[in-house]
């Protein structure tokens, strides 16, 4: 609920409030008979409790429209982060894939130039026995 709906809420429950008060003070100060008063203030008392649970209604109409609102909004937002989780995975395992056969390229071509400078420097039986150690 905003900020604008429970300030108007509020004015709403003290203007009710302050009109049962002073209905009731009326009755009282009112040259009448016992019987009339008591059955005015009963009169003002059905009218204040109708008053009050009509508000209770709005009240919680507006708290459930707010609640599926939000719900649905969350509902919504949790979504498209999952997508974007999702994607985010998909793009590091692609650049991972990416990384590891660059890697493995790099340490081939590391190996083919350590056995070709032992062949060049004539350890080419070593380096063939180191080849088939690793």
């Amino acid at each position: 609920m905003s900020e604008n709906d429970s300030s108007a809420v509020e004015k709403l429950t003290f203007l009710l409030v302050g009109a049962g008060i002073g209905a009731v003070l009326a009755l009282l100060f009112a040259p009448k008979s016992g019987r009339e008063l008591r059955g005015d203030i009963a009169d003002v008392t059905r009218r204040g409790i109708d008053a009050a649970s009509e508000g209770a209604r709005t009240v919680g109409t507006k708290a459930s429209e707010l609640y599926d609102s939000g719900r649905d909004r969350v509902t919504e937002a949790y979504g498209v982060a999952r997508e974007k989780v999702v994607q985010s995975a998909d793009v590091v395992s692609d650049l991972a894939s990416r990384r590891k056969d660059q890697l493995a390229a790099a340490i081939e071509a590391g190996k083919q130039a350590y056995y070709e400078e032992k062949r060049k420097s004539g350890d080419v039986g070593r380096a063939a026995t180191e080849g088939e150690d690793a």
